[in-house]
Protein backbone atom coordinates (compact mmCIF):
# COMPACT_ATOMS: atom_id res chain seq x y z
CA UNK A 1 0.00 0.00 0.00
CA UNK A 2 1.30 3.43 -0.94
CA UNK A 3 1.90 5.84 1.92
CA UNK A 4 0.72 9.44 1.97
CA UNK A 5 3.14 12.00 3.43
CA UNK A 6 1.72 15.05 5.20
CA UNK A 7 4.11 17.98 5.68
CA UNK A 8 2.78 21.02 7.59
CA UNK A 9 4.85 24.05 6.65
CA UNK A 10 5.08 27.65 7.80
CA UNK A 11 7.64 29.96 6.15
CA UNK A 12 10.03 27.16 5.17
CA UNK A 13 10.94 28.35 1.67
CA UNK A 14 14.62 27.54 2.16
CA UNK A 15 14.17 23.89 3.15
CA UNK A 16 10.84 22.70 1.81
CA UNK A 17 12.02 21.71 -1.67
CA UNK A 18 14.76 19.45 -0.31
CA UNK A 19 12.30 17.90 2.16
CA UNK A 20 9.75 17.21 -0.57
CA UNK A 21 12.34 15.73 -2.94
CA UNK A 22 13.67 13.41 -0.25
CA UNK A 23 10.19 12.31 0.81
CA UNK A 24 9.18 11.53 -2.76
CA UNK A 25 12.22 9.30 -3.16
CA UNK A 26 11.22 7.00 -0.27
CA UNK A 27 10.10 3.59 -1.46
CA UNK A 28 6.43 3.07 -0.72
CA UNK A 29 5.48 6.76 -0.81
CA UNK A 30 2.76 7.45 -3.33
CA UNK A 31 1.68 10.98 -2.43
CA UNK A 32 3.30 14.00 -0.79
CA UNK A 33 1.01 16.75 0.44
CA UNK A 34 2.43 20.00 1.81
CA UNK A 35 -0.02 21.97 3.93
CA UNK A 36 1.06 25.60 3.59
CA UNK A 37 -0.10 26.96 6.94
CA UNK A 38 -0.58 30.61 6.01
CA UNK A 39 3.03 31.23 4.99
CA UNK A 40 4.07 34.73 4.02
CA UNK A 41 7.04 33.58 1.92
CA UNK A 42 7.42 31.26 -1.10
CA UNK A 43 6.92 27.99 0.79
CA UNK A 44 3.92 26.88 -1.24
CA UNK A 45 5.43 27.76 -4.61
CA UNK A 46 8.71 26.01 -3.89
CA UNK A 47 6.94 22.90 -2.61
CA UNK A 48 4.83 22.80 -5.76
CA UNK A 49 7.89 23.31 -7.98
CA UNK A 50 9.54 20.36 -6.21
CA UNK A 51 6.62 18.15 -7.20
CA UNK A 52 4.44 18.15 -4.09
CA UNK A 53 0.71 18.60 -3.97
CA UNK A 54 0.05 21.79 -1.98
CA UNK A 55 -2.93 22.64 0.18
CA UNK A 56 -2.79 26.37 0.94
CA UNK A 57 -4.55 27.59 4.07
CA UNK A 58 -5.79 31.17 4.11
CA UNK A 59 -4.53 31.76 7.64
CA UNK A 60 -2.19 30.14 10.11
CA UNK A 61 -3.98 27.46 12.15
CA UNK A 62 -0.99 25.80 13.85
CA UNK A 63 0.57 22.41 13.33
CA UNK A 64 -2.34 20.33 14.58
CA UNK A 65 -4.87 22.28 12.55
CA UNK A 66 -2.72 22.04 9.43
CA UNK A 67 -2.34 18.28 9.83
CA UNK A 68 -6.08 17.88 10.32
CA UNK A 69 -6.76 19.91 7.17
CA UNK A 70 -4.30 17.71 5.30
CA UNK A 71 -5.86 14.51 6.58
CA UNK A 72 -9.34 15.68 5.59
CA UNK A 73 -7.98 16.63 2.16
CA UNK A 74 -6.58 13.17 1.43
CA UNK A 75 -9.63 11.51 2.98
CA UNK A 76 -10.14 7.75 3.08
CA UNK A 77 -7.49 7.20 0.42
CA UNK A 78 -4.75 7.13 3.07
CA UNK A 79 -4.07 3.63 4.39
CA UNK A 80 -0.74 4.76 5.81
CA UNK A 81 0.23 8.33 6.58
CA UNK A 82 3.70 9.66 7.31
CA UNK A 83 4.04 12.92 9.22
CA UNK A 84 7.20 14.90 8.49
CA UNK A 85 8.39 18.34 9.53
CA UNK A 86 9.08 20.77 6.71
CA UNK A 87 12.66 21.54 7.79
CA UNK A 88 14.09 18.01 7.57
CA UNK A 89 15.70 18.66 4.20
CA UNK A 90 17.50 15.68 2.70
CA UNK A 91 17.17 13.70 5.95
CA UNK A 92 13.46 13.22 5.18
CA UNK A 93 14.64 10.20 3.18
CA UNK A 94 14.89 8.32 6.46
CA UNK A 95 11.12 8.11 6.54
CA UNK A 96 11.82 4.73 4.98
CA UNK A 97 12.85 3.50 8.43
CA UNK A 98 9.43 4.45 9.78
CA UNK A 99 7.58 2.60 7.05
CA UNK A 100 9.51 -0.65 7.47
CA UNK A 101 7.89 -1.86 10.74
CA UNK A 102 4.43 -0.99 9.41
CA UNK A 103 5.10 -3.00 6.26
CA UNK A 104 6.24 -5.90 8.44
CA UNK A 105 3.08 -5.64 10.52
CA UNK A 106 5.04 -5.29 13.75
CA UNK A 107 3.72 -1.89 14.82
CA UNK A 108 0.81 0.48 14.31
CA UNK A 109 2.67 3.75 14.85
CA UNK A 110 6.39 4.30 14.36
CA UNK A 111 8.10 7.33 15.90
CA UNK A 112 11.50 8.60 14.77
CA UNK A 113 14.16 9.30 17.36
CA UNK A 114 16.91 11.77 16.53
CA UNK A 115 20.63 11.77 17.30
CA UNK A 116 21.79 14.14 20.07
CA UNK A 117 21.60 17.81 19.03
CA UNK A 118 24.72 19.48 17.70
CA UNK A 119 24.30 22.39 20.08
CA UNK A 120 22.55 22.66 23.39
CA UNK A 121 19.08 24.13 23.12
CA UNK A 122 16.75 24.55 26.07
CA UNK A 123 16.65 22.92 29.47
CA UNK A 124 14.61 19.90 28.40
CA UNK A 125 11.58 20.95 30.44
CA UNK A 126 9.07 20.43 27.63
CA UNK A 127 10.36 16.98 26.79
CA UNK A 128 10.36 15.92 30.44
CA UNK A 129 6.81 17.18 30.91
CA UNK A 130 5.63 15.36 27.79
CA UNK A 131 7.40 12.13 28.76
CA UNK A 132 6.03 12.28 32.30
CA UNK A 133 2.50 13.00 31.12
CA UNK A 134 2.46 10.19 28.58
CA UNK A 135 3.73 7.70 31.12
CA UNK A 136 1.25 8.87 33.76
CA UNK A 137 -1.71 8.60 31.38
CA UNK A 138 -0.78 5.39 29.56
CA UNK A 139 1.93 3.56 31.49
CA UNK A 140 4.32 3.61 28.55
CA UNK A 141 7.59 5.54 28.38
CA UNK A 142 8.87 7.04 25.17
CA UNK A 143 12.25 8.65 24.64
CA UNK A 144 11.09 11.08 21.92
CA UNK A 145 7.64 12.27 23.03
CA UNK A 146 7.79 15.42 20.89
CA UNK A 147 9.04 13.84 17.67
CA UNK A 148 6.85 14.94 14.79
CA UNK A 149 8.21 12.29 12.43
CA UNK A 150 5.74 9.40 12.52
CA UNK A 151 4.15 6.72 10.38
CA UNK A 152 0.65 5.45 11.20
CA UNK A 153 -1.49 2.67 9.80
CA UNK A 154 -5.26 2.93 9.41
CA UNK A 155 -5.96 1.74 12.97
CA UNK A 156 -3.61 4.32 14.47
CA UNK A 157 -5.03 7.07 12.26
CA UNK A 158 -8.53 6.28 13.49
CA UNK A 159 -7.45 6.18 17.14
CA UNK A 160 -5.21 9.24 17.09
CA UNK A 161 -7.32 11.71 15.17
CA UNK A 162 -8.67 14.34 14.96
CA UNK A 163 -5.29 15.86 15.61
CA UNK A 164 -4.90 17.99 18.72
CA UNK A 165 -4.30 21.69 18.24
CA UNK A 166 -0.91 23.36 18.21
CA UNK A 167 2.22 22.01 19.87
CA UNK A 168 0.36 19.30 21.76
CA UNK A 169 -0.31 17.26 18.65
CA UNK A 170 2.41 14.63 19.19
CA UNK A 171 1.61 14.06 22.86
CA UNK A 172 -2.09 13.61 22.15
CA UNK A 173 -1.34 11.27 19.26
CA UNK A 174 0.84 9.04 21.45
CA UNK A 175 -1.64 8.93 24.33
CA UNK A 176 -4.66 8.17 22.16
CA UNK A 177 -2.93 5.46 20.14
CA UNK A 178 -1.63 3.85 23.35
CA UNK A 179 -5.05 4.02 25.01
CA UNK A 180 -6.50 2.18 22.01
CA UNK A 181 -4.18 -0.73 22.80
CA UNK A 182 -2.19 -0.30 19.61
CA UNK A 183 1.52 -0.94 19.19
CA UNK A 184 3.98 1.97 19.29
CA UNK A 185 7.62 1.61 18.30
CA UNK A 186 10.43 4.15 18.37
CA UNK A 187 12.85 3.90 15.45
CA UNK A 188 16.38 5.37 15.59
CA UNK A 189 17.17 7.68 12.66
CA UNK A 190 19.76 10.27 11.68
CA UNK A 191 17.13 12.87 10.85
CA UNK A 192 17.99 16.49 11.52
CA UNK A 193 16.04 19.71 11.55
CA UNK A 194 16.60 23.32 12.47
CA UNK A 195 17.47 23.54 16.15
CA UNK A 196 15.93 26.15 18.42
CA UNK A 197 18.66 28.30 19.93
CA UNK A 198 19.27 29.55 23.46
CA UNK A 199 18.11 33.05 22.60
CA UNK A 200 14.95 35.04 23.30
CA UNK A 201 12.95 33.68 20.34
CA UNK A 202 14.02 30.16 21.29
CA UNK A 203 12.92 30.52 24.90
CA UNK A 204 9.62 32.13 23.84
CA UNK A 205 8.99 29.21 21.49
CA UNK A 206 9.73 26.65 24.20
CA UNK A 207 7.55 28.53 26.67
CA UNK A 208 4.60 28.39 24.29
CA UNK A 209 5.32 24.72 23.65
CA UNK A 210 5.42 23.96 27.41
CA UNK A 211 2.03 25.60 27.98
CA UNK A 212 0.52 23.82 24.97
CA UNK A 213 1.75 20.42 26.16
CA UNK A 214 0.46 21.11 29.69
CA UNK A 215 -2.98 22.05 28.33
CA UNK A 216 -3.04 18.98 26.13
CA UNK A 217 -2.21 16.68 29.03
CA UNK A 218 -5.00 18.27 31.07
CA UNK A 219 -7.50 17.66 28.27
CA UNK A 220 -6.31 14.06 27.85
CA UNK A 221 -6.71 13.46 31.58
CA UNK A 222 -10.27 14.79 31.35
CA UNK A 223 -10.93 12.50 28.37
CA UNK A 224 -9.94 9.49 30.46
CA UNK A 225 -12.07 10.60 33.41
CA UNK A 226 -15.06 11.11 31.14
CA UNK A 227 -14.54 7.69 29.55
CA UNK A 228 -14.28 6.02 32.95
CA UNK A 229 -17.45 7.75 34.13
CA UNK A 230 -19.35 6.66 31.01
CA UNK A 231 -18.10 3.09 31.37
CA UNK A 232 -19.17 3.04 35.02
Amino acid sequence: MAATVLIPALNEEHRIAATVTAAQAVAGVGRVLVIDDGSTDETGARARDAGAEVLSLARNVGKGGALQAGLEHVGASADIIVLLDADLGETAREAAALLAPLAEGTTDMAIATFPPPVRRGGLGLVKRLARWGIERLTGIRVSAPLSGQRALNRDAIAAGTPFAHGFGVEVALTVRVARAGLRIREVPTSMQHAETGRDLPGFVHRGRQFLAVARTLARLSFERQSADTSAG
